[in-house]
């Protein structure tokens, strides 16, 4: 029986035509890099201090007071002896008072006992600093502050929603359908994000446009998956991911560049809108139209490959069906296939789990090595060129020892480092800063074959489906990696890398657990997981050679 890894032989498994549209999906994979990184410039809290009341100003004016002289008779130091003032505090006092003068601004400021009386800040803050962000616009500081995290959360909620929604999508109504929508919503929420009037719509929106980005990012690679023969895959899933590096280290400039948080948000959303008019020119995945049954699309499609790879379909495909169990192929996907059988409940836990611990133990290190502390600009460049080698590392890697045993390794080695660096003196900053990158290197590796194996480890049937459930718990993880880093550091500054490490050795057990995938064609249904694992358990020699005789039968 003929599948879609057949028809490749014949018209080319990485031709020129499959290149160019990996070249177009890795673009829209840049502007996704842009929706995780942008929160370290739209959220900056810029120096602020207590506006004062109407009465206030009107006293400025008559005795002519600067912006500093106001701030100097009106909000108190931080404590006694500080040199830094209050931030969230204002002196209390009337400044409708007839006997205030020019000269004794603040006469009144302590009461009998000689404690400064306070208040808090009553008339909104000033923001000091020439770049405007999210913070400023809506004052989310002092008791709203909460709402800075929660304007990080929101982006996550979004990547769990729209891993699960618009994998479901993609498997019922086609990847190429899901991918135009998604690039459409990602735009249009994107732009309201950016011109939000109050905080509330701000916050939805940005839900909205995470729920689209990761669908473009699933999306994406499962296309990249699809449209290639085996021996190829590992170089355009690593491709769609080395462009997020690229995207990380092209950020900085864009942010230095543009001094407004509306400016910025515009910047990195216009793109996708952009991107539409090329993207209208990608085929729908032939496989997946073979999985619907819908035959002479996928020749039509199949054919328009081969006559730009220099090939043609050759005229025996009169029909093609995907395997000896067509008549059971499931039509619509559903979350009990994920764990009905035996193979595919194993298979979707541990991918759930590694998902969860990747991104938790990646944005927990990204956010630890200090992107908001000093020079943002040149902390995300550096960020992105670290992940750059990493990416490469995975495709040179995986071409020579398979995805299993790297796999396993680079979380062993992701947790082994997390833990040395927690061994580390503070007073020794570089080497420990230099152990954790390594243990941020490691992660890197082991996300970029991540990416690969699960679009490897699912049947086409419910392949976008299952790569979107078991991904959606990376957003999970974004969710939690911040509470993970900054609530655990209260208890001992080096409990989140110990529970970095203990994470990423457990995950590298449990990978320990999946087969090898390279070389070997996708399944296309559930039952082909459990055949082939059946067959693989029993006798891994054998298993190749029945599995080799199928291939040229």
């Amino acid at each position: 029986m003929l599948t879609f890894d057949d028809v490749l032989k014949d018209i080319g498994e990485f031709g020129r035509c499959q290149k160019w549209i990996i070249l177009l999906l890795s673009l829209s994979g840049v502007t996704f890099s842009f929706l995780i990184v942008v929160f370290v410039f739209l959220g900056t809290i810029p120096n602020h201090w207590c506006r004062g009341p109407p009465a206030t100003l009107a006293l400025g004016e008559k005795c002519g007071w600067s912006l500093e002289e106001e701030r100097n008779y009106t909000v108190p130091l931080e404590k006694p002896g500080s040199s830094s003032y209050s931030q969230c505090e204002s002196y209390d006092i009337d400044w409708n008072a007839t006997f205030l003068s020019c000269e004794y601004p603040v006469s009144l400021i302590t009461n009998n006992s000689g404690d400064i009386l306070r208040t808090t800040c009553k008339n909104g803050w000033y923001f000091d600093g020439s770049r405007t962000t999210i913070v400023s616009e809506y004052e989310l500081v002092c008791e709203d502050a909460w709402k800075v995290d929660m304007s990080q959360a929101s982006i996550e909620i979004g990547f769990f929603l729209g891993a699960l929604i618009t994998g479901y999508a993609a498997d019922r109504f086609g990847r190429k359908l899901c991918l135009l929508a998604c690039l459409t919503g990602t735009g249009v929420s994107g732009i309201v994000v950016a011109v939000a009037p109050v905080y509330p719509v701000f916050v939805i929106f940005r839900i909205l446009q995470g729920l689209f980005g990761k669908g473009i990012c699933v999306i994406n690679a499962v296309i990249a998956t699809e449209l290639v023969g085996p021996r190829y895959r590992r170089v355009v899933i690593v491709v769609t991911q080395a462009v997020f590096s690229l995207g990380i280290m092209l950020l900085p400039g864009f942010a230095y560049l543009i001094k407004s948080w509306k400016g910025i948000q515009m910047a990195i959303t216009v793109p996708n809108l952009v991107l539409l008019l090329y993207c209208c020119l990608i085929p729908e995945s032939p496989r997946w139209l073979l999985s619907r049954k819908r035959i002479k699309e996928a020749l039509k499609i199949s054919q328009d490959i081969a006559e730009q790879n220099g090939k043609s379909l050759p005229s025996t495909y009169k029909e093609m069906i995907i395997g000896e169990n067509s008549s059971e192929e499931i039509n619509n996907p559903s979350l009990l296939d994920l764990f009905r059988t035996p193979q595919m409940r194993k298979r979707t836990l541990i991918l759930m789990y590694t998902w969860f611990t990747n991104n938790v133990v990646y944005l927990g290190l990204f956010l630890r090595l200090g992107i908001q502390r000093g020079d943002s600009y040149i902390d995300i460049f550096v960020a992105g060129a670290v992940e750059l080698p990493a990416t490469i590392l995975s495709v040179l890697v995986v071409d020579r020892a398979g995805r299993h045993s790297p796999f396993v390794v680079s979380n062993i080695l992701a947790g082994t480092f997390c833990l040395l660096a927690a061994c580390i003196s503070e007073d020794m900053h570089w080497l420990k800063t230099a152990v954790a990158t390594l243990g941020r290197f490691g992660i890197t590796v082991s996300l970029s074959i991540l990416f690969l194996v699960t679009n490897e480890l699912q049947p086409t049937s419910i392949r976008n489906f299952g790569v979107s459930v078991c991904s959606s718990l990376s957003g999970i993880g974004g969710i939690a990696a911040p509470f993970v880093l900054f609530r655990l550091e209260t208890i001992w500054s080096e409990l989140p890398l110990v529970t970095f490490g203990a994470l990423s050795l457990v995950a590298g057990g449990l990978v320990q657990l999946l087969p090898e995938t390279k070389g070997t064609r996708l399944p296309e249904t559930v039952d082909d997981v459990e055949n082939i694992m059946r067959l693989y358990e029993y006798d891994q020699d054998e298993c190749k050679e029945m599995i080799n005789l199928r291939i040229s039968t």
